[in-house]
């Protein structure tokens, strides 16, 4: 918190000196939920970075253990039926499910055609691989920046929310090893909720769209998010979408 002491925060906060150095050392274990709330009211936190500082809390004491989901060992997620049709039936902008991680595990036929690149580097693509390792991503993305920021605060609060999610520790591993954009946001440990905003894109195949964003939590897949991509109706970016759904039909039928 700029202009603020260790010991004007340990003030605020109604706790020693010494046992807030402790706390900002990353010791949270033991450490009470009235102490944390009284240092997220110190620092001014806003809700999402108060949310982390709890699961940062709980994980440290590992009394979030049984709420985390549950892990499918040695076994790979696969869609139920319902939830592709679901994704298939959405047929007026990109739909996709994503994991913490940011793994694309499923999409409806024009989040395909519109993360086309994105998909051409494997089964299960990951967008913030694509983000910060694939050049292509600087042209893609119309505000480059903006959207490298959101993947970082993402990945972060996830990180908050799993510390021992092994497939995270290794992606923040590669990219933080591989991309110095990453590493420097990555260090910042900025923390935002990302539920709804504004994106532009610069898609290969249909030029400049404007879109908005819906991420909503699946209650039956804890742990996933279903996002949807919609253009304002009747704009320029929802008739160059209707041209990408367009050219996407014309191809599979000509297939």
């Amino acid at each position: 918190m700029p202009g603020l002491r260790r010991s004007e925060v340990a003030a605020l906060a109604d706790v020693s000196v010494e046992y807030y150095a402790k706390l900002e050392r990353g010791n949270l274990a033991g450490a009470s939920p009235a102490v944390l709330e009284a240092v997220a009211r110190a620092l001014q936190l806003d809700d999402a970075e108060r949310a982390h500082l709890l699961h940062l809390a709980q994980s440290a004491d590992g009394a979030d253990v049984l709420a985390r989901p549950r892990k499918r060992a040695g076994k790979k997620w696969t869609p139920h039926r319902s939830l592709q049709w679901t994704l298939d039936a959405i047929t007026a902008g990109p739909a996709f499910v994503n994991n913490g991680r940011l793994d694309l595990l499923a999409g409806n036929e024009l989040a395909r055609a519109f993360y086309s690149d994105m998909y051409a580097g494997g089964p299960t693509p990951n967008m913030a691989r694509y983000q910060f390792l694939d050049p292509g991503s600087r042209r893609f993305y119309a505000d480059w920046e903006l959207a490298a920021d959101i993947t970082v605060d993402v990945l972060r609060a996830e990180a908050g929310r799993n510390p021992g999610d092994k497939g995270l520790h290794d992606l923040v591993g590669e990219l933080s090893t591989r991309s110095d954009e990453f590493r420097r946001r990555w260090g910042a440990h900025n923390v935002r909720r990302h539920g709804t905003g504004v994106k532009r894109f610069c898609h290969p195949l249909v030029g400049e769209v404007t879109l908005t964003w819906e991420a909503m939590a699946m209650a039956a897949e804890p742990g996933l998010t279903l996002v949807v991509y919609t253009a304002e109706p009747g704009s320029p970016s929802a008739e160059r979408l209707e041209l990408l759904a367009s050219w996407t039909t014309s191809s599979r039928t000509d297939e």
